[in-house]
């Protein structure tokens, strides 16, 4: 018998529950509300090693998880479809999935405003006239608002990889010395 991905199995949650969660904020007028508060927990969990102990921890029963998710949300001041959803997801045992979850909501409520996100790994910190100059260089491309995640990572030693949809463009200087590299190996 063939071991499932957990990766997919994982997505596949976090889409049906994203969803779901799209189509009550959707009828209750309240998607960008809704994205606020899942943007702040998120945050919550990157800047907490406790709390993504608590997400990502099988130890944990469903009820410690339900009661510490309710005071956290309680002193963040989460509440509404967010909080509940939330709520849900802690006692259905599916706190593992919630970055994801999220991730996919913010995605469906991007796509439902029109905007595509475009993934963008730079060797440095972009600037905010950087980023205001790429997201205009890329709605000219797109044609469409773009949003951007933006993480950094330094071994880039330069440039930028930007990824949109399925489009991918690599301006790198690891993947131009690569390039490089792999053509003077052809020469010699």
């Amino acid at each position: 018998m063939p071991v499932a991905d957990t990766s997919q199995l994982t997505s596949g949650v976090a889409e049906r529950y994203a969803s779901s969660l799209f189509e009550l904020a959707l009828e209750a007028g309240a998607i960008d509300a809704v994205a606020g508060d899942l943007k702040r927990f998120q945050a919550m969990i990157d800047e907490s090693a406790d709390l993504k102990r608590l997400v990502n921890s099988p130890v944990f029963t469903a009820e410690e998880q339900v009661a510490a998710i309710a005071a956290l949300l309680n002193k963040a001041g989460i509440s509404g479809l967010a909080g509940n959803f939330l709520r849900v997801v802690a006692s259905n045992r599916r706190l593992f999935a919630v970055s994801g979850m999220i991730a996919a909501y913010q995605a469906i409520a991007a796509r439902h405003r029109g905007e595509v996100t475009a993934d963008v790994t730079s060797a440095h910190a972009l600037t905010d006239a950087q980023q205001t100059e790429l997201k205009e260089a890329l709605k000219s491309v797109t044609g469409k608002t773009v949003a951007l995640n933006v993480t950094v990572d330094p071994s880039l030693l330069g440039g930028l990889i930007v990824k949109v949809g399925s489009r991918q463009i690599d301006t790198s200087l690891r993947t131009k010395l690569s390039t490089l590299k792999l053509a003077l190996k052809e020469v010699g």
